[in-house]
């Protein structure tokens, strides 16, 4: 399903606002966290060469890039891209951070090739058809025993969604059999995925060591949102999302399923 970069560019302001609302906040920390149980964050470990693809407005990258590593932004929305300039130019990240304007699909030569020592695949594979294309497609710029890490809608948290937030079980009880959801922000209509159907595919690929995680085990599900804006209470939930980021059963209906594994060695 083609996607019109111009959507994402248009709804730039409600993206950036909701990126700095408490579930904007929680899914950056706790992908970050993820992350860092794989790479370690000590004095000795050397910077890494980062791809994020798909990055828009670099919310990842401005995280790992302040830890000190390589950064290259991949997106195909402009507006985007140039956010993600002005924001690591406020940081004084620009050193560390490429922002590149490309499809996904048709990276340029430089970058499939680049040997990246960590991919990024975030919150793209509810806006493509072919997932396995797409998914080879992101592992090929990584090194052999890199780090690739994806990221989706949980499709089984659609239900949960619609039967506590809108309180309507009929909803929920059609959402149970349905991959689709509308997005308002971008416009757009979403293909939704679970962990366990994409972790096979990942195998296929030759990946090895995944690691699933649940992004907004409970967040999502707590209908009193202004309250989480409360320095306190927020402090509570964050604590709470952390402990159950890698632990069953929470990881199977979070709003969004974290992947990250290794791409195999050739033998």
């Amino acid at each position: 399903m083609a996607q019109d970069p111009e959507k994402f560019d248009t709804a730039m302001d409600t993206w950036q606002e909701w990126q700095e609302a408490p579930w904007g906040r929680l899914r950056y920390t706790l992908a970050e966290v993820n992350l860092m149980r794989h790479l370690g964050d000590g004095p000795g470990n050397a910077p890494l060469r980062i791809l994020d693809l798909a990055g828009g407005d670099g919310g990842d990258a401005m995280r790992l890039a302040a830890r000190g590593h390589h950064v290259t932004v991949v997106d195909l929305a402009p507006g985007m891209l140039a956010a993600a300039e002005a924001r690591a130019a406020e940081r004084g990240l620009s050193e560390r951070v490429t922002c590149v304007r490309a499809d996904v699909h048709a990276l340029p030569a430089d970058i499939t090739a680049g040997g990246f020592d960590v991919v990024l695949c975030h919150n793209l594979l509810q806006y493509v058809d072919d997932v396995p294309g797409t998914l080879g497609t992101a592992l090929a710029p990584l090194k052999e025993g890199g780090l690739f890490s994806v990221m989706a809608i949980n499709r089984h948290s659609a239900p949960l969604n619609v039967a506590v937030r809108q309180l309507d079980p009929a909803a929920a009880l059609d959402a149970l059999d349905s991959d689709r959801l509308r997005t308002e922000m971008f416009d757009s209509e979403l293909t939704l995925h679970t962990a366990e159907e994409i972790i096979p595919v990942l195998e296929n690929l030759g990946c090895r060591d995944v690691r699933h995680y649940g992004i907004r085990s409970f967040c999502d599900y707590l209908t009193d949102d202004a309250r989480k804006y409360d320095p306190t209470y927020y402090a509570d939930l964050e604590r709470l999302e952390l402990a159950t980021t890698a632990r069953a059963p929470y990881t199977h209906t979070a709003r969004l399923f974290q992947l990250t594994s290794r791409k195999r060695t050739a033998a």
